[in-house]
């Protein structure tokens, strides 16, 4: 089977991305926003999705985070979207709960092509530290450019970061199962016969 494995560079006048991503190595990513919390969340996810991210990335955060978030988001997405290419063999749905610590998040996926992001987190707002609002940027820009169904829904949770790390974590979890080799039938998973 061919690796499928993707390098994407984006280049604006407000951020620069380097991207690069595996969907067949486990091997330790290297990940470097310059946004320390996003460094965080997406080695989580990339360790629980157990693919490969080699990320570089930086911009005009001294105005604020989000051009950076949503510029990594959108590599990613075209990445993940190069990567997967025809879909063929793939299991094509994921879904996972997990817990971290009192925090507790449900995510469903479908690598359909059609572009979709529920989002319900309630998180709460804070005057330091990364913005939380940008997660739902992250995952709108990513979704938008991976043509992926993706619903998320925080099923409890107190902690901020808490809440994040369950978020990201059962994203990477329920993507590892859509990404997989069916064995049993190599071909797209949809009765369309292109997705």
């Amino acid at each position: 089977m061919k690796t499928r494995k993707a390098h994407i560079k984006r280049e604006t006048t407000e951020t620069q991305v380097d991207l690069e991503i595996n969907l067949d190595s486990s091997k330790k990513s290297n990940i470097k926003t310059t946004v320390a919390f996003m460094d965080h969340m997406l080695t989580l996810f990339s360790a629980h999705a157990g693919i490969f991210l080699n990320v570089k990335a930086e911009g005009d955060t001294d105005i604020d985070d989000h051009h950076l978030v949503e510029d990594i988001g959108i590599t990613l997405g075209q990445a993940f979207k190069q990567a997967i290419g025809d879909k063929k063999g793939i299991v094509r749905y994921g879904h996972f709960l997990l817990p971290m610590d009192e925090a507790l998040s449900y995510v469903a996926l479908d690598i359909s092509g059609r572009p979709h992001l529920s989002y319900e987190a309630e998180i709460k707002f804070q005057t330091t530290g990364f913005n939380y609002d940008l997660i739902e940027e992250f995952l709108t820009a990513f979704v938008n450019n991976a043509g992926m169904t993706l619903h998320i829904k925080m099923m409890k949770g107190r902690n901020n970061h808490h809440i994040a790390e369950s978020i990201f974590k059962c994203f990477g979890r329920a993507l590892a199962d859509a990404v997989k080799i069916n064995k049993k039938n190599k071909t797209i998973p949809s009765t369309k016969g292109v997705l």
